[in-house]
């Protein structure tokens, strides 16, 4: 890997934490389909899996306090890992290309949904009888493809929570599907030396530019905000969507 490819995942997490730092969440929605573009979809799980654990334990201990409905979100974080599990076996024996194919798919369906029902609510009945499926399909397709934010932040923001038991929860979640998903990684040979090192390196780019998110949230509206991520989470689809077409 040359200096211009450090600097462009360099940039990816920057993005990322920029995101995290004014949601919660969202790091990898960033970072994992703009590395995809440029590499492949392994080397983006792998690369993201040790900021992913580092950052969200971080978040999940600060915001301890604010975890409103606890057994809830063990039984989402659970089958979560469970979920995680099954997704990265596939992501190791599963084509480059369908990999590439099937994150261009997940971000046009977030889009889509958050254009088209940015107002939907879920009430927690109906939360209690979704969280097992919804934990399962957010945790394979998070070790599939490293984004899980279609169904699981779609899910999480659906319950209308205030922000300190929003980051409580998705961190929590997070971290319990991401550590059963380092040894598998390394056991798949996905997660090599290099790419752990490189990993340990992104957590600079996320914890300096998650302040500057957090900072922006005060400032910016969250419509705004969303709008601008959805504008890029589009054009980083479409050039996935390119390059699996063309190539």
């Amino acid at each position: 890997m040359d200096w211009a490819s450090v600097l462009v995942v360099f940039l990816a997490f920057g993005l990322g934490g920029i995101l995290k730092g004014a949601t919660g969440a969202g790091a990898p929605l960033v970072a994992v389909p703009l590395l995809a573009t440029l590499y492949d979809v392994p080397f983006a799980v792998a690369v993201f899996a040790i900021p992913n654990v580092v950052s969200n334990v971080w978040q999940a201990w600060r915001y301890r306090r604010s975890l409103s409905a606890p057994r809830f979100v063990l039984v989402f974080a659970g089958t979560g890992a469970i979920g995680t599990v099954f997704g990265t076996m596939m992501l190791a024996s599963l084509p480059p290309q369908a990999l590439l194919l099937t994150v261009a798919l997940i971000v046009f369906a977030y889009v889509g949904f958050r254009l088209l029902r940015p107002a939907w609510q879920l009430s927690w009945r109906a939360a209690h009888r979704l969280v097992v499926p919804v934990g399962i399909v957010s945790g394979g397709l998070y070790g599939t493809t490293g984004v899980s934010a279609p169904v699981s932040l779609t899910f999480l923001n659906a319950l209308r929570l205030d922000r300190p038991d929003f980051v409580a929860t998705i961190s929590l979640f997070f971290t319990t599907m991401a550590i059963p998903q380092l040894p598998l990684l390394v056991a798949y040979d996905i997660l090599t030396p290099w790419r752990a090192l490189l990993g340990a390196g992104t957590l600079i780019p996320i914890f300096l530019f998650m302040p500057l998110g957090a900072w922006l949230a005060r400032y910016i509206s969250r419509e705004a905000f969303d709008r601008a991520i959805l504008i890029l989470l589009s054009l980083v689809a479409v050039k996935i969507l390119a390059d699996v077409v063309l190539n």
